[in-house]
This record gives C-alpha cells, sequence and structure tokens, in this order.
C-alpha cells in the first residue's frame, strides 16, 4: 500500500496536486497541514490556524449551492474556507479577498502547492474599499467566516492574524452581508459562521436585513452534546431573488454535534470530514 494514498486506514480522495514540486518550500516557522484529500494548507507555526469553524463553513456552502461556478471567500484569512470550496467545486473559479499580508502569502503558496493557481485569484486588501471588487463582479456562492467580536470585548492577542481573525478590525457581520448581498448573482447564496448566542444572532439578523438578504437556512452547532449552540452556519439570499411569500421564514435545521457526550467526535461530523476530504 502506497502510505501517501492513506491515513490510519482512511483511503484520501482527489487528484495528486504538484505539492512540493511546484517550488514551494516550507520554512521554518510555518506548517504544511492536511485540509481536503491531497491538498494542503500553509499555516504559520504560532500564528492564526484553522479552525472547525472554517471547516464547516466550507462545507456547508458547498453543500447547498453545489453547481457555483464563481466563488469569492470574504475575509479569506490563510484561505481555509476557500481551499476546501475549491477541492469541493473542481470547476469553479474563485477570488478570495484578505488585508493581511502574511496571510495572503501563505494563501498563495498553498494554491501554488495544490495546483489551482489558474482558477484561485488572491487579492490583497479590505473588501469594504472601493476597486478591490469592482462592481459588475458577480458570483454564484460567496463565503464568509467572519470575526465574531467587536474590539474590547474580550482578551485581544497580541498576534496581529489572531487577533483580526477573533476581532473586528475590518468589518462587522453587517459589512459582509452588505458586501455579499452587492456581488450575489443572481439566485446566489451567501454562507457564513456566526455566533448563535441571542445577542450575537440579533446581530447577525439585522445585517441580513439591514442588506436586503434572506437568511433561508441555518444550523446551529454544537460542540459537545448537551452544551447549547456556540455558532451557527446560515445560507442567504437577496429577497429579490426570492417568491414575496418565502422571505419570511427561515428553515431551522437539527443541530450539528462535534462531539458526544464522552467526547468522542459525533459520527455525523465524521461524515462530514469525509465529506471536505478530511480523516474522519
Amino acid at each position: 500500500m502506497n502510505t501517501d494514498s492513506h491515513f490510519k486506514g482512511w483511503a484520501k480522495p482527489g487528484n495528486l496536486p504538484p505539492g512540493l514540486k511546484s517550488g514551494v518550500a516550507v520554512e521554518p516557522h510555518e506548517t504544511l497541514d492536511a485540509i481536503s484529500g491531497h491538498f494542503r494548507l500553509f499555516q504559520l507555526r504560532d500564528g492564526h490556524r484553522f479552525s472547525t469553524d472554517d471547516i464547516l463553513t466550507a462545507w456547508y456552502g458547498t453543500s447547498w449551492c453545489p453547481a457555483a461556478q464563481t466563488v469569492l471567500d470574504l475575509g479569506s484569512g490563510i484561505g481555509t474556507v476557500g481551499m476546501i470550496c475549491a477541492w469541493r467545486l473542481p470547476g469553479a473559479k474563485f477570488v478570495t479577498v484578505e488585508a493581511q499580508s502574511d496571510s495572503v502569502a501563505l494563501a498563495k503558496k498553498s494554491a501554488r502547492y495544490n495546483g489551482i493557481e489558474d482558477r484561485y485569484g488572491i487579492r490583497e486588501g479590505d473588501f469594504r474599499q472601493a476597486g478591490v471588487l469592482r462592481a459588475d463582479e458577480k458570483f454564484d456562492l460567496i463565503t464568509g467566516s467572519p470575526p465574531y467580536f467587536p474590539q474590547g470585548a474580550g482578551i485581544e492577542s497580541e498576534h496581529p492574524q489572531k487577533l483580526a481573525c477573533r476581532f473586528e478590525l475590518r468589518g462587522t457581520i453587517a459589512d459582509y452581508c452588505s458586501t455579499a448581498a452587492k456581488h450575489l448573482a443572481a439566485g446566489g447564496f451567501f454562507a457564513c459562521v456566526f455566533p448563535h448566542e441571542p445577542a450575537q444572532l440579533a446581530r447577525m439578523e439585522s445585517g441580513a436585513r439591514e442588506a436586503g438578504l434572506i437568511i433561508v437556512r441555518k444550523r446551529p452547532v454544537v460542540f459537545r452534546e448537551g452544551d447549547p449552540a456556540l455558532v451557527g452556519l446560515f445560507v442567504l439570499m437577496r429577497a429579490e431573488d426570492l417568491p414575496e411569500w418565502f422571505r419570511g421564514q427561515t428553515w431551522t435545521e437539527p443541530d450539528l454535534i462535534i462531539r458526544t457526550r464522552d467526547g468522542k467526535i459525533h459520527p455525523e461530523y465524521s461524515a462530514v470530514k469525509l465529506a471536505i476530504g478530511f480523516p474522519p
């Protein structure tokens, strides 16, 4: 058996990317980690690391918009959500937008390693600023894993990459909704993750409403069985793309449980991970 094709009995799906033969190198301050099938992701050893929230955002968005031909990832960071989506949507063209140069550099290395540079455009900038996205650019699927908290709402990391991933340095959930609404193609989907606690959920709903978006479905996420849902997954569409009678309703799916009461990975979450090419 080829050990590169399997990991602890799990067969890695998908094609082999060029990998290190593409000319990228893993620097001492970096790690190169499995993400989807044979795709890998460059990360800072002591910086922001990809999270369950990122994995779920990519899975949820591609699950409910499986025929997307054009995809935009807002506040893309090191590229976790975008890379998983690119693995799941091999025929789609991507644009990602990220303001931090260190994260952009890592994402570019990952795109080269995974052999998707020809369909994966990485832009450095604040997606709220004019010129970063053209007014006429429209996308079938837009994804976002926004920071959750206003500045001053908690202990802030001294590492700029970690800080920006947790606190709203460059935009709120309302900004993500507003930008998504402007760049969705007709009938397109905006998929994101955000805290499910009532006050935070109210911010999500307000941002959607102000942008003219309808939350058509959501799924609360429980990280340990029996605990309250900490985050939710959301799929939104433009109100103008929906029949009027449909605009006042949201389908709430059953909780997605990450771990069982005894700490084991929940069977459904194992299946989710398999769906994005990650070991169960």
